[in-house]
């Protein structure tokens, strides 16, 4: 009878437990946590180009996630189908973040198309798509800090995270600890691999969690750290 007693207590401590310790698992641990360093300043905003089904939105206030889907969204289906498995399910839920995805000037069918084969799964509320020419598109992208280039057709796997402030999110020092051991020269991580499904997992979600850590601190009036900086660290990020 005692045994029973016992065992019945032990499952539900069990089971009260499991849940606290998934959710400690979720957030960076206060060993490893740091503020996601600001990578580019001063972010064009994205008002001359035109989101479809009339659902507009603005860099400004928002913590965006932005991918560039070229003139042929459809041919580079694979990254908004990885965005929206590994980051969109896994964010939708936290306030003020949103993912605009952008294609060509001529891209509009297409770009609802990719919508159609998205919303399969799930809805797309704080999903937005919008098509801009050339022009418009450099001038958003040449206004990001990247180690890549866009290829001729506006295309480019790589995709930004863009805070409330327009500000650029992301690594200034990507080295492992091993890396900087071996006096490995510093390199960054401005952008992330739409394609690459461990660099989402394994670097990107880390670095969105990070950023809602930091927003959901300063809200509580708690949070007190001074965020690198790239432009205050010239020289450093070559």
């Amino acid at each position: 009878m005692i045994t029973k007693f016992y065992r019945k207590w032990f499952i539900l401590a069990i089971l009260f437990l499991l849940p606290v310790v998934f959710l400690l698992f979720l957030y960076p641990s206060t060993h490893n946590y740091n503020t996601l360093d600001i990578v580019g300043e001063e972010i064009n905003e994205i008002d001359s180009i035109t989101f479809i089904n009339q659902n507009p939105s603005t860099f400004k206030d928002n913590i965006t996630i932005l991918s560039f889907l070229g003139n042929n969204p459809m041919k580079n289906i694979t990254s908004a189908l990885n965005l929206k498995e590994l980051v969109y399910d896994k964010f939708k839920g936290f306030k003020k973040f949103q993912i605009i995805s952008i294609g060509g000037k001529d891209s509009e069918f297409e770009l609802g198309e990719v919508r159609k084969e998205l919303l399969k799964s799930d809805e797309l509320k704080y999903w937005h798509f919008a098509y801009a020419d050339k022009e418009s598109i450099d001038k958003i992208f040449n206004s990001l800090r990247s180690n890549h280039d866009m290829d001729s057709l506006n295309y480019t796997n790589q995709v930004f995270i863009i805070d409330k402030l327009l500000n650029q999110r992301g690594r200034i020092d990507d080295r492992d600890d091993d890396q900087i051991e071996k006096g490995i020269k510093l390199f960054g991580l401005y952008s992330y691999n739409s394609i690459l499904v461990s660099e989402i997992k394994g670097k990107m979600n880390d670095d969105i969690r990070i950023l809602f850590t930091e927003y959901r601190q300063k809200r509580k009036g708690n949070f007190n750290s001074n965020i690198r900086r790239i432009s205050n660290l010239e020289g450093n990020d070559e």
